[in-house]
């Protein structure tokens, strides 16, 4: 495999890495503000500044998944299968191999020529 491909599943595996860490952040923050609210409330005493902050955190941390998450569909729709030659990635439509040039899409023939034995026309 050619060190671009390599460099793009590397890629790609520390943008799931990075979703996984940021799915566990925004979750955490969640739990953190909702905690944070219910001790404000069972004290009757609410910080809006802390709250703001805090949310304003959870907020970035979630547009951040967001963008990862969307780079991730991106990169996965574009992939549609692998080069049987050379296990090269290749996207919908690609009739040969951007790695090894070799043919992608199966030769069609009719099944009728292949199944029927040579013969000659006749009078």
């Amino acid at each position: 495999m050619s060190s671009a491909s390599e460099s793009s599943n590397g890629s790609l595996a520390s943008l799931r890495e990075r979703r996984r860490e940021l799915a566990e952040r925004v979750a955490q923050l969640t739990w953190d503000l909702g905690g944070l609210t219910y001790e404000m409330a069972v004290r009757d005493h609410y910080r809006l500044d802390v709250l703001a902050r805090r949310a304003a955190e959870l907020q970035e941390a979630d547009a951040e998944l967001n963008e990862v998450q969307r780079l991730l569909a991106g990169a996965d729709a574009g992939v549609h299968g692998h080069c049987r030659s050379c296990g090269a990635v290749h996207s919908r439509g690609a009739a040969y191999c951007w790695q090894c040039g070799a043919p992608l899409l199966e030769e069609a023939r009719p099944s009728v020529l292949e199944a029927s034995p040579a013969h000659s026309p006749g009078p």
